[in-house]
């Protein structure tokens, strides 16, 4: 599976941006997809997960809320919603697949190139 994010971008606080991430290959549909980001200076975290039938979902409490994570087989591609951005969401976003379910980013088998999220005060 390769991966493609895309999405990013400037945005004032209180605003909202909407991340996609493509995928190739027949197994997308199969694998448990999810968001990590990465702001300067920081570990890469977890941000949300999505399980292969859209049914099951896990987010960070930083994020319960506000953003929403989707997936469409069909065009084998993901998406994050995030609204009610604050400047503490600036980081770089990278969409990732892996056989099964967690927070650590070691578990994912695939990543994204990653997209940049800034966010103003």
């Amino acid at each position: 599976v390769q991966l493609q994010a895309c999405g990013g971008g400037l945005v004032e606080a209180g605003g909202a941006l909407r991340l996609s991430c493509a995928a190739s290959g027949r197994t997308f549909s199969t694998n448990v997809m999810a968001w990590f980001r990465q702001a300067p200076g920081k570990e890469r975290e977890f941000v949300v997960s999505i399980g292969p039938t859209d049914i099951n979902k896990y987010y960070a409490d930083s994020v319960k809320g506000r953003f929403t994570i989707s997936r469409d087989n069909g065009k084998n591609t993901g998406y994050l919603q995030m609204n009610s951005l604050k400047p503490e969401d600036t980081a770089v976003y990278y969409c990732a697949a892996g056989p099964i379910f967690s927070v650590s980013a070691a578990t994912y088998s695939y990543w994204g190139q990653g997209t940049q999220v800034t966010v103003s005060s």
